[in-house]
């Protein structure tokens, strides 16, 4: 089958407190999941999610998928799904430690299955894609590759804290074949040894991405194609679960940037719909297409750096 959109990385589901709001139970998220998720509300059809779910939440997992009209190629079932503690404070700052794991997803053994792709989306959560592996994989892929790096850096410290380094010469042989990075601002300065956004976003595009994408939460986004940099701004909101903001920035940017290939507007519309992601506790977020439009007309102007 050819699909539109194939992510791979592991669901998730997380405890989630925010000063606004706290999680009573586990919440459904994960990269690829969300990412997803916004994909589908936004116009991408076909889409499969690939990765590993625990039989403690396998049931309701492929039910809510399937509400979704996302595909689900499992590559396998463990006792538990992977899961994180997560606390956002009132600076924009957050914490994360892991309760659970659902392990590595062995892509190799589903690829013929899944390759055909016109979008392939890399998300991990916590090291569940081996980078040998599918650096070999996608060597000779024909599809546009998206990768957010966030599951390749974390480690678990002190109290099941996760911490984050970077086998930097292994992730820059990943970065080569890539054509779009979206690190946030901290993963972006850990894969880098960088402090300023700019230089960053040159460093990942210098070793090979043609697009590399800074997320700076509330105070939007650094985008680099190579020839030019540039700032994108975020729409002005009040942030109620930012969790997750930055995978629907990616959903949203892959929907718009596959129809129109038109780097500057579908990052403006990527910063559109992630804020109505942030807006509502999942997973009841409005979004759809007309009020991403709407607000993509509100967000600013793209500045030069």
């Amino acid at each position: 089958m050819t699909y539109d959109l194939v992510a791979i990385g592991n669901p998730v589901y997380d405890f989630i407190s925010t000063p606004a709001t706290k999680s009573s139970r586990p919440t459904l998220s994960g990269c690829s999941t969300n990412v997803c998720f916004a994909a589908k509300r936004l116009g991408i059809k076909n889409i499969a999610l690939v990765g590993n779910v625990g039989a403690d939440f396998n049931e309701d997992f492929h039910t809510v998928m399937r509400q979704h009209g996302v595909k689900v190629i499992s590559t396998g079932t463990t006792d538990r799904t992977t899961g994180f503690s997560i606390r956002n404070y009132e600076s924009g700052e957050r914490s994360l430690r892991l309760i659970s794991d659902a392990g590595r997803i062995p892509v190799t053994r589903v690829w013929s299955e899944c390759q055909d792709t016109r979008l392939l989306m890399l998300g991990p959560v916590f090291h569940e894609i081996d980078i040998p592996e599918i650096t070999r994989l996608i060597e000779p892929s024909r599809s546009l590759v998206f990768l957010d790096p966030q599951g390749l850096l974390r480690q678990v410290g002190k109290d099941g804290e996760v911490e984050h380094s970077c086998e930097r010469d292994q992730f820059r042989k990943l970065v080569e074949l890539v054509n779009i990075v979206k690190p946030n601002a901290l993963e972006a300065r850990v894969i880098t040894g960088l402090q300023n956004h700019v230089e960053s976003a040159r460093r990942l595009v210098e070793w090979g991405a043609e697009i590399a994408i800074v997320t700076l939460g509330a105070n939007g986004s650094l985008v680099c194609d190579g020839s030019k940099c540039f700032h994108v701004p975020a729409f002005e909101t009040v942030a109620v679960d930012p969790t997750g903001a930055g995978e629907f920035y990616a959903g949203a940017f892959l929907a718009e940037f596959s129809r129109t290939g038109d780097l500057r507007s579908a990052c403006l519309y990527a910063s559109a719909a992630a804020s109505i992601m942030v807006e509502t506790p999942r997973p009841d977020f409005p979004l759809t297409d007309t009020e991403a439009r709407r607000r993509t007309r509100l967000v600013g102007r793209i500045r030069e750096v």
